[in-house]
C-alpha cells in the first residue's frame, strides 16, 4: 500500500517534472541540463514508489539503519553544496559590480 508520503513525494516529483518542461520551453535550460534533471526526477519517482529497492545498499554497504536516515544525510549534505556554490557565485557578481561601478564613477570624472 502507497503511504501518504509516497503520494507526497510523487506529487512533489512531477510538479518538478512540470517546472523543469516550462523552463525547457523558455529556452531556459540546454538540453543536457533539461535530460539531467528529468531523470533526477523521475529517479526520485521510481525510490518514493519503491522506497525498499535501496535497503541492500542503504543497510548493507552503508549500514545506515533506514533509508529515510541516508537521504536526510544526502540532503543536508546537498543543501550545504548548495549555499557554498550560490555564495561564491554572489561574491563573483558583488566584485564585478563593484569594479564597473568604480569605473563609471572614474569616467565621470
Amino acid at each position: 500500500m502507497i503511504a501518504g508520503i509516497q503520494i507526497a513525494g510523487v506529487l512533489f516529483a512531477i510538479f518538478m517534472l512540470y517546472l523543469t518542461f516550462l523552463h525547457q520551453k523558455r529556452k531556459e535550460f540546454t538540453v543536457k541540463e533539461y535530460l539531467f534533471w528529468v531523470g533526477l526526477w523521475l529517479v526520485f519517482v521510481l525510490l518514493a514508489l519503491f522506497p525498499t529497492a535501496l535497503d541492500p545498499f542503504v543497510k548493507g554497504v552503508l549500514n545506515v539503519k533506514r533509508p529515510i536516515d541516508l537521504f536526510m544525510i544526502l540532503g543536508f549534505m546537498l543543501i550545504m553544496g548548495m549555499i557554498f556554490h550560490i555564495y561564491t557565485i554572489m561574491r563573483r557578481v558583488q566584485k564585478r559590480s563593484e569594479e564597473i561601478v568604480r569605473k563609471m564613477a572614474m569616467r565621470k570624472r
